[in-house]
């Protein structure tokens, strides 16, 4: 697994409205959101990133009034990457 680390100025990281011992989580979960939402990323990689199950994304994108968007190559992106994590060790 590739892992990248995104650095975020000191200043920038203490003005968040998100206690310190969270900002791991949140985070991942509002690039998660932003990136569904923009379509860069599918419904099953999104949760995945927020680190969350397939109903708790659901009940977010709805809490955040985001429309769900699945089409036929969103399905697709889906089956190859549950192929390539099945053949995983």
């Amino acid at each position: 697994m590739k892992m990248i680390a995104l650095e975020i100025p000191d200043e920038i990281l203490f003005d968040l409205k998100i206690p310190k011992e969270r900002w791991d989580t949140e985070l991942r979960k509002e690039l998660a959101l932003q990136l569904y939402r923009e379509r860069l990323l599918s419904l099953g990689n999104a949760r995945r990133l927020a680190g969350l199950t397939k109903l708790e994304f659901h009940f977010l994108l709805g809490e955040r009034q985001i429309p769900r968007h699945y089409d036929l190559e969103e399905y697709r992106k889906d089956l190859e990457n549950l192929e390539k994590w099945e053949r995983e060790p």
